[in-house]
């Protein structure tokens, strides 16, 4: 317990003081946001700053600070760690600087904002890469949802599937604030519910558990095979750094009122998806005693099943009505975090292909042209294996991330030249430089190598990377 309560505390420090400093050395200004500026009445719409913040939320904490969290928990509760630091340090500054940078460019797709940083090359790249990732993202998000709906209700998946996926098509099409604006609070109670609920059957002990303390070793039930490094650090995905949540960002860089609330805004909410992450983490390692329960679990009923006996279990005991009605409200948070995640999946993924070929989006019929072959294409993926979509998805999800941390590293120095801000996002950029190509070379939907081949492969492309960069710098300052 006290070791989770030490890494809760510091999460929202790291808000206020971490976060405080990126703000700070970002420099906002009274210059007029994008919504003000371009107010289109469907994605350039100036919305309260409440809204924007719990739309932000919901956008980025989908299945990630929950499913990946509980696959991180395999490892044990070293876990805690690598959302801690890598929310301060790594998924903050990430969010922040995507939302912020899209906010100095019109609102900007995250895809043209790392092509004009970083070139016609890495812009036809991202515009792809964005686009696949997105379709992924909204893919893993309708499947998981749906088959928690389907749990909850004993309908058949088949059913609730199609029910999904019409909403998704209408929430990508319509004005922000005719659906996601009006739905989200609603959703966002159901969330902090969930949150709660579960973080507070763990505090009292409710079942008998007791939540283990901090251990610095590899707990993984398979021991040696499933090394810490670099798997833990792609599984835990979102719940400590995202590049989907870059693709998120300028969805709502576009309904901001003021630059200053960029840090409540884009930090904060990658702070509560920590915060998240964190207690489901925790969770499931406390509710099954230990790794090896939980992957028990896992293997039997899969990552959803997992979620629901967890809820049942922590929110007042299986058998009971109190149970009954806080597994309920529990469940729908869960339910909730990926729904409010592809939704706006599929919708950035239409505004990407609209900033890419030059399409306006104030007409319907426009935004037809876009919606109806990506939420096609996310209809026949949901039909294959969700595991096998979760692991690319997590591998390109983090590759992004590292993508978009050059990207703010590269902004900073031209922004700030003199200087030493660009090593906030720097620091963070090599090093998960280096988890995602340790990765894919060491991943069994990889190339499958030797841990003794991935891991100096791994420093080696950081170090290209960090040369690259310091060449970029160089020629800038010859310009």
């Amino acid at each position: 317990m006290v070791t989770f309560l030490i890494a809760l505390l510091a999460l929202i420090g790291g808000y206020f003081i971490y976060g405080k400093i990126v703000d700070n050395l970002f420099g906002p200004t009274d210059k007029p946001t994008p919504a003000l500026v371009h107010n289109d009445g469907v994605d350039y719409i100036p919305l309260p700053t409440w809204r924007v913040f719990m739309i932000q939320l919901l956008n980025i904490a989908g299945l990630g600070p929950i499913f990946g969290a509980l696959g991180g928990a395999l490892w044990g509760p070293s876990v805690y760690l690598w959302i801690v630091l890598g929310t301060i340090f790594a998924g903050g500054v990430h969010d922040y600087l995507s939302g912020m940078i899209s906010l100095r460019e019109d609102g900007k797709s995250i895809s043209e904002v790392v092509g004009h940083h970083m070139g016609s090359t890495m812009l036809f790249i991202m515009r792809v890469f964005s686009v696949v990732l997105l379709v992924l993202v909204g893919t893993v998000f309708m499947t998981g949802p749906a088959g928690l709906l389907a749990k909850l209700t004993g309908v058949a998946v088949t059913v609730v599937l199609p029910c999904v996926l019409l909403y998704y098509f209408l929430a990508t099409l319509l004005p922000i604030d005719a659906l996601i604006a009006r739905f989200y609070p609603l959703f966002g109670a159901c969330l902090i519910i969930m949150a709660l609920g579960i973080m507070g059957g763990m505090l009292f002990g409710v079942g008998g558990h007791t939540m283990p303390e901090l251990q610095l070793a590899n707990l993984h039930p398979k021991g040696d095979a499933m090394p810490i490094w670099p798997l833990m650090f792609i599984t835990v995905a979102c719940g400590a750094v995202s590049g989907f949540h870059s693709t998120q960002s300028p969805i709502m860089a576009r309904c901001l009122r003021d630059e200053r609330l960029g840090r409540p805004v884009f930090y904060g909410a990658m702070v509560s998806e920590g915060i998240i992450a964190l207690i489901w983490a925790a969770a499931g390692v406390t509710f099954y005693d230990g790794t090896g329960g939980l992957a028990k679990a896992m293997a039997a009923g899969g990552a959803g099943s997992v979620v629901y006996d967890i809820c049942v279990g922590f929110m007042g005991g299986s058998g009971s009505m109190t149970g009954y009605i806080g597994a309920t409200l529990a469940m729908l948070g869960v339910i909730a975090c990926p729904i409010t995640s592809g939704d706006t999946a599929f919708r950035s993924a239409r505004l990407t292909l609209a900033d890419w070929f030059g399409v306006e989006q104030t007409k319907a019929l426009k935004r037809l042209l876009f919606a109806v072959p990506l939420l096609a294409i996310g209809g026949i993926l949901s039909q294959m294996d969700f595991n096998i979509i979760w692991r690319y998805f997590s591998w390109t999800n983090q590759t992004l991330a590292m993508i978009v941390l050059w990207t703010g590293a590269t902004y900073l120095y031209r922004v700030h030249k003199g200087s030493k801000a660009w090593m906030i996002p720097a620091v963070p950029a090599t090093f998960m430089s280096a988890v995602t190509f340790t990765y894919i070379l060491q991943a069994p939907e990889g190339f499958q190598l030797a841990t003794s081949i991935t891991y100096p492969c791994g420093i080696i492309f950081a170090v290209c990377c960090v040369a690259l960069f310091a060449k970029k710098i160089l020629m800038s300052k010859q310009d």
